[in-house]
C-alpha cells in the first residue's frame, strides 16, 4: 500500500498543474493527487485567462517554462490586448477560453510528462517525521512517501457555499470539500483566515435577445501568451456588453436583507476589487447603470457567463435581477451564482520559496495563500514546484526579485505584508513597470528556466535568436539617422520595415520590434528605473541573520519589533516593505546589524 515519489502535489487546479509539470520536467518523480481527475484545471469562474497585470503573470509563467500560456493559446476563442491606449508597460493580453477544452488540453499536456503520475484520491493527512513533512496519508489508507509536499487546494479547505439562505459544504459547487486535511492544517500552529469569493449565474444563449447588447469583438491580430506560439489564426467569437437598470437597483435594495453577505451568514472576507452585484448597489448607491459582459463559455455550448454579476442572492432574486436587464427579460438561468468561503493560511508563515517556515518540506501555493485568480495561483504553483524540486535536488532556491517579475512582487507582497482579502495582481503594485513589460518577460526569466532545466531546446533556440536580433537592431538604430526618427512619438517602428529587414537579413522574430521600439522611445525613463533598481538591490542583498532577535534592538519600538518578529524578513529590503516598519526603524536595524557583525 505504500508508494514513494520525489514530490507530491495535492490538488489539480491551476497551481497544481504548474507545480506538477515543473517538478516532472526538472527530472523528479512527481504525483498529482486530485479528488476528480476529470476536472483538472477546471475554470470554476470566468473561463478567461489574462487581463490587466494578470496577462503579465501569464507571460512570465511562460517565460519560466510554465504551461498556462501554451494551453490558453491553444483553446482561446477571443483574444484582446488591453490598455493599448496607454504606454506599453501596462499592455496586457487577455483571452476568453473554451472552458471544456482548456481542462481537456491541460490534462493531455500533463499526461505527456514521463515523470508525472495523476491519482484520483483524497489526502487525509500529512506525514510529519522529525519536524518535517515526509509524505501524505490518503483517505483510502494508502501512504505516499516523498521529499516534499505542495498543497494547492484552492477553495476546498472547509469550503462552504452560499445561495441566499441556503448553505452547503463543497469545494466548488457540486464537488466535495476537503475537511479532514483542513482540520490537520488548522492544528499545525499556523496563522489562518477565512476568505470568500463568488461567481455569477450562467444563462442559456438561446433565450437571450442579442440585439439589445453591444458587440465586443476580439483583436484582428491576436496577441499570444506564449513566446512559443507563432500565430493564432482561428475564428474568434463575439462577447457582448450590457448594463443594469433602475429596476435592477430596486430589486436588489428591496432584497438586501436576504443576502448572506449582509445578513451575517458569510464570515469570510471577499475581494474589494471584484464586488458582487449587491455590493455594487449598496456601496455605490448613486450609480444605477453597472456594466455586465456576456461571455460564451465555449464554442459548443449554450452556456453564457455573466461577467460583472457575481452574487450570492437567493435564486428567485437572481432570476428577477436578470430579467430586469434589457435583452435578458426571457433569459433562462442554467445555474445560479453563489459565494464560497474557505480556509486560507496567513502567507506570512512562508518564506520566499513558498515553503512553510515552521514545517520544512511543506510548500503552499494558490488560494490557500490568500490569493484570487487563476493566474496568481499558477504563478505560485510554478514557483512552489521549482523550489520544491530545487530543495529535493539539493540546489539553491529560486527567488524572483521585485525588479524582475510580477511573480516576484506577488510573492514578496504575500510573504511580507500578508493579506486581509483575496489578493489580486495589479500593475500599480509594481515599482518598475517599464522594466516589467510583456515583451521582455523572456529576457528577464528564460535564462532562469534554462539554468534549472525548465526551458526546452526549442525555447532556448528561439530566445537566443530573439535576443541576438534585438541587440543587432538596437546597435544599428543607435548608430544611424533612424534613431531620431523612431524617437518621435508619432513614428511607429512598423514604418521602417524595409530598413529593418535589410539590417536583420530577413523578418524579425515575434516581439523583437516591440522591445526595440519601447527601449528607444522610453530610454530615459528606463535608464532612471535601472538606477533605482540597483539601489533597491543593495538593500535586498543585505541579509538579516536568521537568529536576529528584533524585539531587543535599542531604539526600535515594541510594536515594530513584534512586526519584524512576525514576518522574520530575510533582508533589509524586505524589512522596509513590512507595513508599519518605518524608515527610521530600518536605519536603526542596519546600524545594529553592522555593530553586531563587528563585535
Amino acid at each position: 500500500m505504500d508508494q514513494s515519489f520525489d514530490i507530491v502535489v495535492v490538488g489539480g487546479g491551476h497551481a497544481g498543474c504548474e507545480a506538477s509539470r515543473a517538478c516532472a520536467r526538472m527530472g523528479l518523480r512527481t504525483v498529482m493527487i486530485t479528488m476528480n481527475s476529470d476536472l483538472i484545471a477546471q475554470m470554476s469562474c470566468n473561463p478567461a485567462i489574462g487581463g490587466i497585470a494578470k496577462g503579465h503573470l501569464v507571460r512570465e509563467i511562460d517565460a519560466l517554462g510554465g504551461v498556462m500560456g501554451e494551453v490558453a493559446d491553444a483553446v482561446g476563442i477571443q483574444f484582446r490586448l488591453l490598455n493599448t491606449s496607454r504606454g506599453p508597460a501596462v499592455w496586457s493580453p487577455r483571452a476568453q477560453c473554451d472552458k471544456k477544452q482548456y481542462r481537456i488540453q491541460m490534462k493531455a499536456v500533463l499526461e505527456q510528462e514521463p515523470n508525472l503520475r495523476i491519482k484520483q484520491a483524497e489526502v487525509a493527512a500529512l506525514r510529519i517525521e522529525d519536524g518535517r513533512v515526509r509524505g501524505v496519508q490518503l483517505v483510502d489508507g494508502r501512504t505516499i512517501h516523498c521529499g516534499a509536499v505542495i498543497i494547492t487546494t484552492g477553495t476546498f479547505l472547509n469550503g462552504l457555499a452560499h445561495i441566499g439562505e441556503r448553505k452547503f459544504e463543497c469545494g466548488r459547487n457540486g464537488e466535495a470539500p476537503s475537511v479532514v486535511l483542513a482540520d490537520q492544517i488548522r492544528n499545525l500552529d499556523l496563522g489562518w483566515t477565512r476568505l470568500k469569493t463568488g461567481t455569477p449565474p450562467r444563462l442559456d444563449s438561446r433565450s437571450i435577445d442579442w440585439s439589445k447588447f453591444e458587440r465586443q469583438s476580439g483583436d484582428a491580430e491576436p496577441t499570444p501568451f506564449s513566446f512559443m506560439t507563432g500565430r493564432i489564426d482561428r475564428e474568434q467569437i463575439q462577447c457582448f456588453l450590457g448594463r443594469t437598470t433602475p429596476e435592477t437597483a430596486r430589486i436588489i435594495r428591496e432584497s438586501i436583507g436576504r443576502s448572506p453577505l449582509y445578513s451575517g451568514q458569510i464570515e469570510g472576507v471577499g475581494p474589494r476589487y471584484c464586488p458582487s452585484i449587491e455590493d455594487k448597489f449598496v456601496k455605490f448607491p448613486d450609480k444605477v447603470a453597472h456594466q455586465i459582459f456576456l461571455e460564451p463559455e465555449g464554442r459548443d455550448t449554450n452556456e453564457i457567463y455573466v461577467n460583472g454579476m457575481s452574487t450570492s442572492m437567493p435564486i428567485d432574486v437572481q432570476a428577477a435581477v436578470i430579467a430586469s436587464i434589457p435583452g435578458l427579460e426571457e433569459a433562462e438561468m442554467i445555474r445560479p451564482g453563489y459565494a464560497i468561503e474557505y480556509d486560507a493560511v496567513d502567507a506570512r508563515e512562508l518564506n520566499h520559496t513558498l515553503e512553510v517556515r515552521k514545517l520544512p518540506g511543506l510548500f503552499l501555493a494558490g488560494q490557500i495563500n490568500g490569493t484570487s485568480g487563476y493566474e496568481e495561483a499558477a504563478g505560485q504553483g510554478l514557483m512552489a514546484g521549482i523550489n520544491a524540486a530545487q530543495m529535493v535536488l539539493g540546489r539553491p532556491p529560486v527567488v524572483i526579485p521585485r525588479s524582475e517579475g510580477y511573480i516576484g512582487i506577488m510573492i514578496d507582497d504575500l510573504i511580507t505584508k500578508g493579506t486581509d482579502e483575496p489578493y489580486r495582481m495589479f500593475t500599480s503594485r509594481a515599482e518598475y513597470r517599464l522594466r516589467l513589460r510583456i515583451d521582455n518577460a523572456d529576457e528577464r526569466l528564460t535564462p532562469i528556466a534554462a539554468e534549472i532545466g525548465l526551458a526546452t531546446e526549442e525555447r532556448k533556440a528561439f530566445f537566443d535568436r530573439k535576443r541576438e536580433q534585438v541587440g543587432r537592431l538596437m546597435h544599428a538604430i543607435q548608430s544611424s539617422p533612424q534613431l531620431g526618427v523612431l524617437r518621435r512619438p508619432e513614428t511607429r517602428i512598423g514604418e521602417m520595415m524595409a530598413w529593418i529587414e535589410g539590417v536583420l537579413g530577413g523578418r524579425a522574430e515575434r516581439g523583437v520590434l516591440m522591445t526595440v521600439e519601447t527601449e528607444i522611445k522610453y530610454a530615459g525613463y528606463i535608464d532612471q528605473q535601472r538606477r533605482q533598481i540597483e539601489r533597491m538591490r543593495g538593500s535586498d542583498a543585505r541579509p538579516i541573520p536568521e537568529t536576529m532577535a528584533f524585539t531587543g534592538i535599542p531604539g526600535i519600538s515594541r510594536e515594530v519589533g513584534e512586526k519584524l518578529e512576525r514576518v522574520r524578513p530575510a533582508t533589509l529590503g524586505q524589512a522596509a516593505r513590512i507595513p508599519g516598519v518605518t524608515p527610521a526603524a530600518v536605519a536603526l536595524l542596519d546600524v545594529y546589524m553592522s555593530l553586531a557583525s563587528r563585535a
